[in-house]
């Protein structure tokens, strides 16, 4: 499995078994107006590349976020069009209550699979 920080252009990779068919990448703390320009771009790339390497899945783990406001769910809501596009599921790991609620309120809960 692939881990990878996005919208700072650093890539980590964990030490965890391999897992070609599920790219991970990391949310920013801030997932908002200032900052979704450059996640916006580094998750679509990744996401890109994740379909053409034949994942089937991308996860976006939530754990670092503290804020998101409306420019980072219309982020969050255009990765999971874009996957569903490439035949790729798209999961939130460790979504925090605040977030998680904001996307109940919104109605976009549904979008999404959520892991804990």
């Amino acid at each position: 499995m692939r881990n990878a920080m996005v919208g700072r252009r650093e890539e980590v990779l964990m030490n965890q078994p391999a897992q070609p068919d599920r790219v991970v990448l990391q949310a920013p703390e801030r997932l908002g107006s200032e900052h979704r320009l450059d996640f916006r771009r580094d998750v679509l790339e990744r996401l890109a590349q994740a379909a053409a390497d034949g994942a089937t899945r991308i996860t976006i783990d939530l754990r670092s976020t503290r804020e998101v406001d409306a420019s980072g769910l219309g982020v969050l809501v255009l990765l999971q069009k874009r996957a569903r596009e490439s035949g790729l599921t798209t999961c939130l790991r460790c979504t925090p209550p605040t977030v998680r609620h904001l996307l109940h309120l919104t109605q976009l809960e549904k979008l999404f699979e959520f892991e804990d």
